[in-house]
């Protein structure tokens, strides 16, 4: 007779706020930067002077309804993104109204960023391909492609 309020008691304690404060996941908020993005610089070739392009649009290969940047005027650095489930990435660049292709090719790798913000992928570079008259070279600075603030390739032009 005496295990009915216990029962009782446990259930009414189970469904209070109490037992799913104890239970329930974490509710802390993701406040870290979770997109890896590759950060490349213009610059005036033969120089390591910074050269802005007059306007310069970005968008991926078989993308042109999805722009990165769209005539964007006074950028001298441009942040792209790469795909996880893949090992090479394509962009069309138009820089001063000339249009070059830019051909990645990385590995990827999984990087917990916290338990709040979860799993990202982050790549590393191991080469590029460029067609088109506009993009003279592109030097690797930093070829580790991750959340932080670095210039990871220098395009020059």
């Amino acid at each position: 007779m005496m295990r009915k309020p216990i029962l009782q008691s446990l259930l009414l304690f189970m469904l209070s706020g109490s037992f799913l404060t104890l239970i329930s996941c974490s509710q802390d908020a993701c406040l870290e930067d979770t997109i890896p993005l590759l950060k490349a610089t213009f610059y005036q070739t033969g120089s390591d002077v910074i050269r802005i392009p007059d306007s310069i649009t970005v968008y991926g290969i078989g993308k042109e309804n999805s722009k990165i940047y769209k005539k964007a005027t006074g950028v001298s650095l441009i942040e792209l993104p790469l795909d996880g489930s893949s090992e090479s990435c394509g962009f069309v660049m138009k820089i001063n109204n000339v249009t070059d292709t830019v051909r990645f090719t990385y590995s990827s790798y999984p990087h917990i960023i916290s338990r709040a913000c979860g799993i990202v992928f982050f790549h590393n570079l191991s080469s590029y391909k460029v067609s088109g008259s506009e993009v003279d070279t592109i030097i690797f600075r930093n070829s580790n492609i991750t959340t932080s603030d670095e210039e990871n390739i220098r395009i020059f032009f």
